[in-house]
Formats: C-alpha cells, structure tokens, sequence
C-alpha cells in the first residue's frame, strides 16, 4: 500500500482549482442508467470512488469511452440488473443504482454495500422509500431483491435528510407514473446538482435544495440527451481542506473552482475563529493570520457543518489558542483519526459523541496510520504543520475522494511525496 511522507512545517503559497465534487459525481453517473443514449460529461475527477462506482456500470452493460477532457457514458442496452457484492462492497453510494435499475427495468438485485467505517448507515431508508413508490423489497442472501411492473408517484417522508435516500428515490422518480414528493429531503449542494443534470435530461423538477423535492415522472422515449457536455459542481469538501491547509500553516493561498455559498456555514465558522477570507463568485483567498482562537461546533446536514469537514476541523483546533468542542451528530464512530493525531502531539479528549480539544503550540512528525477518508486529509493537514517528518500509511483511503492531492500540495510549496508499495 501507498504512503506519503511529509516534512514539515510547510509553508503553502499560490492556486488550487479543487476537482469535480465525488459525492456529486458518483449519483450522477449513475443517473445515466436512467438514460437511453450516450451522455457526455466534461472533467471527471480521477478517483478511486469514481473508478469503482464506473466499474459497477460497466458490469451492468454500461460502454465507457474516454477522449480527451470527455468521458461519455452509454447506457442504451444493458446487460443486467444484477450489482454484485464484489464491486458493491467497497462503496456505500453503490447502492444508487437500486432506483434507476427499478425504474427503468422494474426490478434490481443489489448487493448491501459496504464503505468506510465510520458507522451504521443503514438503506432501510432508502428501501421505505422505494416501497411507497410501489416496489416489492425482499433481503436474501445479502442482496435487495426489488421489483415493480411500474413505479407510481407518491409522497415520501424521509424520518432523516439521508442524502443517499434522497438521491435514490429522486432517480426512481424520474420514471415513476405521476408526480412523487419527496419531505424531509436534504439539502446538499449534490443533490441540486444531481437535480440539474437529470433536468438536463428533460425532467422537471421543483425544489432541490430545499426540504421539500417534487419530481414530475417522464417516459424513457421523453428522456432527452442534453446539448453540451455535463460539468459537475466543485468539490466543497476538497476546497475546505485546502483552505483550512493554508490557515493551518500560516499561509497564503486562493482556491478556486468551488462556489463559496456551499462552504457558508464552514467560512463563517473559521472567519469567527479569526481567519483572514476574501470570498470572491468562485474562489476563497486565505490570507496569513494570527493564530487564531477556539470554538465549538456541532456536525448537521446541510447547510450546518458538513460532518465531511469534521476531522479536518478538529486538525486546525488543534492548534489554536484556547480549547474548542466538537460534537459528531451523523455519524457514532467518527473520531477515530484522535488517536492518531495525539501520536502528533495533539490533545484531544474524547466524551461521548463530543471531543474537547486543547489548542496546542506544535505538533511533532509521526507515523500515522488512515482510518477513513476525511481522517487521512486531518492527518495530512498534521503533518504540513508539524516539526519533522509524518509518515502516513494507508493512503488508499485519501484516494478514494482527493484526487492527486500529494501533488497539487506540491505546487502550493509542501515537501510530499508518495511512496508507492
């Protein structure tokens, strides 16, 4: 396996564009299952996510071609309905090809999917949901087993703003009979953007982006391909570590290619902590700042603080001056970056679902291990601000939703570097 190898303290100066966002990618590319014909889409971000979630579709019947900037996805004919464990086990967001399969099939077997550990997110949400569309779902031998002659509208309230949920019934709904609505849904910036694109399709669609969705269900001889390549919305996600990257180090650094308004609740949170922000239509340029000052803060979907961001967070409060709070309200086994970054010095104490953080003045390089996705970019983060040289291992979680972050910090001015396996 992978690793990198950081010496630190950096000091970052310069540009990053952030990629295309993985969590708005992935159901995207899935929608085209909904789509009988070839849909393009500009600058897919070379991830590990990304590479599965287009192997499982290939394994439908999916063709993919590749020219240049374009990546185009045609799913005319399929081979089958079947996403097996094999390819469904390493990602949660697998499971978003039960909808459209459904819908445009009126059946589906799919594997329960896997992910990183960071604890139970179950799919009986998404499985109630197909329910009231009227789908027949039965468990066996670890697959969902769906069918329906034909899917008809319903209104759907979801007992939490589950975005994969959300995600799942609005692709089912495109083909279902009549109008669904969708109440409690969430509010993510992805799921507008999987809104726009299945608009582009030629569906209407009402209210993505708030908590209330309605989706008006087409034929598949209505569905039509859009005029010009699909382009994915900037990674929020990426584009606040690298901000907090630039605060953690004393830095001078503008990232770009995201929209700041789907970052509010996370600036307006580091602007109270003393970061200096200039936000322009499509980019934040972090200014050097005094070391900043301890806060508190509670995880929610959005527009509260994306649990996404926590652990990135929780790297910068390590830090600062004074202590600060964290509280995890999405997901119950999220802090198990702590550990490896008290082997760096800092100081963190663990409560229940909150951790209390002593600002301290240096960090000191380690080897460090990766548990999940956002707890490998915290280390990373560590190990830019830590005196000495950081030996992260087990990588392959960090390129499952950063694409070439070793080298894109690398043109900021950090000393990284990857050692293959």
């Amino acid at each position: 396996m992978d690793k990198l190898i950081v010496n630190g303290p950096c000091t970052l100066t310069g540009e990053v564009r952030v990629s295309s966002a993985k969590n708005a990618t992935l159901p995207i590319l899935v929608a085209t299952l909904l789509c009988p014909y070839p849909v393009n889409f500009e600058t897919i971000p070379a991830l590990m996510d990304v590479g599965t979630i287009i192997k499982l579709l290939q394994s439908l019947g999916v063709k993919l071609t590749v020219e240049g900037p374009t990546t185009t996805l045609d799913a005319t004919e399929l081979a089958n309905q079947h996403a097996d464990y094999a390819l469904v086990k390493t990602m949660r967001a697998s499971v978003l090809v039960l909808g459209p399969l459904l819908a445009r099939y009126g059946q589906a077997s799919v594997s329960l999917p896997g992910g990183c550990a960071i604890g139970a997110r179950p799919v009986d949400i998404h499985l109630m949901g197909m329910e009231k569309l009227g789908a027949e779902i039965h468990i066996e031998n670890g697959y969902i087993k769906a069918r329906a002659k034909k899917l008809k509208g319903a209104v759907i309230t979801l007992p939490f703003p589950s975005v994969g949920a959300t995600e799942n019934l609005m692709m089912a709904a495109v083909l279902a009979e009549g109008v669904t609505v969708i109440e409690n849904a969430a509010m993510e910036p992805e799921i507008d953007d999987l809104a726009d694109f299945l608009i582009a399709q030629g569906v209407r669609i009402e209210g993505a982006g708030t908590s209330r969705i309605t989706i008006h269900g087409v034929e598949l001889k209505d569905l039509k391909p859009s005029a010009k390549p699909y382009r994915v919305i900037g990674d929020r996600i990426e584009a606040a570590t690298f901000i907090i990257a630039a605060i953690m180090t004393g830095s001078d650094v503008k990232v770009s290619g995201l929209n700041p308004k789907h970052l509010s609740f996370v600036l307006e949170t580091l602007t109270k902590m003393g970061a200096g922000l200039d936000v322009g239509p499509d980019f934040v340029h972090v200014r050097k700042s005094p070391r900043l000052k301890g806060v508190a803060i509670d995880t929610a979907p959005y527009p509260g603080f994306p649990t996404d961001v926590q652990a990135q967070m929780m790297a910068l409060m390590s830090v600062v001056d004074g202590n600060s709070i964290v509280t995890e309200t999405i997901f119950e086994n999220r802090f198990m970056h702590v550990p490896e970054m008290g082997r760096m010095g800092a100081k963190i104490t663990l409560k229940g679902k909150s951790a209390l953080i002593e600002g301290v003045e240096s960090l000191s390089g380690a080897p460090v291990m990766c548990t999940d996705l956002r707890a490998s970019a915290a280390l990373i983060l560590c190990a830019l601000k830590a005196e000495g040289q950081t030996e992260i291992q087990r990588v392959y979680h960090l390129d499952r939703g950063y694409e070439k972050i070793d080298e894109k910090l690398t043109h900021l001015g950090a000393t990284i570097r990857r050692v293959k396996a």
